[in-house]
């Protein structure tokens, strides 16, 4: 069977299969958990993954089709609920969990029954994350972990946490690092709010203290840890920038309305030119996300989601730095920084808040400066960025 006929195949399976998901369980009636479970069972939770974990076995692209059925007809969606669990944790599971982890963790994942959250950054090694010193030591059948995380989104919520930790300080930094599933219920597992400028509190810090993590609970082997955040780190970038939304929607359909509204003395040539430059590149992103869609192939996505993720930060704040500009004095209006701890990362009250918002977006899920460095070696095969400690035992390397 030719490639081109087996996705027409597979296309015509996923669609009989979203037509038996929306009658069996119309939206408008079928409770969210249940209606996220039936979705699940049927494979349609992430269509690439094996049958019987929520997917089908077929090419990654048909989840759109999926998704945007189902949005159609006014279903949830488990990623506005629990977007770290669903766009990076799930993958990762999937490919380095064990058959029991798959089997107790996707499910209640994709229902959003469990929010996960992933424990990457620490104070002394954002960008080099390889540098991280939180500690895990084996003591039998379980490992204890002592150190700090930060930045950690939506941790306060979490029932269950993706943790990379250093197990061997003796190897080179990227050698010694292990992957595990923690428990973030766990009495020594302290989380502490982290207060944004918008007023908000949907990132925290996250303290381990004689954490004891079952063994079981690994992800892949002992040194394993630094190939499995790159499953998740990759698969988060393709999910922050990847995103291919309608022709003239999301930011830059805030953006066109606020302009469709502006008085007429106030349309002059300049912001004309700003708006309309601003939309081409919206535009010339979403088109290059559905070329990069078109070309990946099922399995871990690879540096193409950093392209995304870098023009869709840059653009973004962009954008809503132009929304405030165009709403002159009104742009200067904010209201309460009343302490809030969201349950979710999506959506914003007001367009001055997803202006203060949008800083994040150069930073999370890895800085602007990281995508570029990873795009001029990876793609653009330029000389690597000097490394000194490549080749030191991580006890030997300096820190602060």
């Amino acid at each position: 069977m030719s490639t081109a006929t087996a996705h027409t195949t597979d296309e015509t399976r996923v669609e009989s299969l979203v037509e038996q998901l929306l009658a069996e369980n119309p939206p408008a009636t079928t409770p969210r958990r249940d209606f996220l479970g039936a979705q699940f069972d049927l494979g349609l939770a992430w269509v690439h993954f094996d049958e019987g974990l929520g997917g089908l076995g077929v090419d990654a692209r048909l989840q759109r089709l999926v998704n945007d059925r189902v949005r159609a007809a006014g279903g949830p969606s488990c990623g506005a609920l629990n977007p770290i669990g669903y766009g990076m944790c799930a993958p990762t599971v999937h490919t380095w969990g064990s058959a029991e982890q798959k089997a107790r963790y996707l499910r209640p994942l994709f229902t959003c029954e469990e929010i996960w959250c992933q424990l990457f950054s620490e104070p002394g090694s954002g960008s080099d994350f390889a540098g991280l010193s939180a500690r895990g030591v084996r003591d039998g059948e379980e490992w204890i972990v002592n150190g700090q995380k930060v930045w950690t989104t939506l941790a306060h919520v979490s029932r269950f946490g993706l943790l990379v930790v250093r197990t061997d300080t003796e190897a080179v930094k990227h050698a010694g690092l292990t992957a595990f599933v923690v428990d973030m219920n766990d009495p020594t597992v302290e989380v502490r709010p982290l207060r944004q400028m918008t007023g908000e509190a949907e990132f925290n810090e996250v303290y381990f203290t004689d954490t004891r993590v079952p063994h079981d609970e690994m992800l892949g082997s002992p040194g394993d840890g630094w190939r499995v955040s790159l499953t998740t780190l990759m698969n988060e970038r393709t999910s922050i920038g990847s995103a291919i939304p309608q022709r003239g929607s999301g930011t830059i359909g805030e953006l066109m309305a606020v302009w469709s509204k502006l008085p007429d003395d106030r349309r002059d040539a300049v912001s004309r030119d700003r708006v309309a430059r601003l939309w081409i590149r919206a535009e010339v992103a979403r088109l290059t996300n559905i070329r990069a869609g078109q070309n990946r192939r099922k399995g871990d996505p690879g540096p193409e989601g950093s392209i995304g993720k870098l023009e869709w930060a840059d653009l973004n704040k962009v954008i809503h730095e132009q929304i405030v500009d165009l709403l002159g004095a009104e742009g200067m209006l904010y209201g309460s920084y009343e302490m809030v701890r969201p349950e979710q990362t999506m959506g914003a009250d007001s367009r001055q808040k997803s202006f203060l918002r949008s800083r994040a977006n150069s930073i999370e899920g890895g800085t602007s400066e990281v995508m570029r460095n990873i795009l001029g070696e990876r793609v653009l095969g330029l000389p690597g960025d000097v490394r000194v400690d490549r080749d030191v035992p991580w006890s030997d390397v300096p820190r602060n």
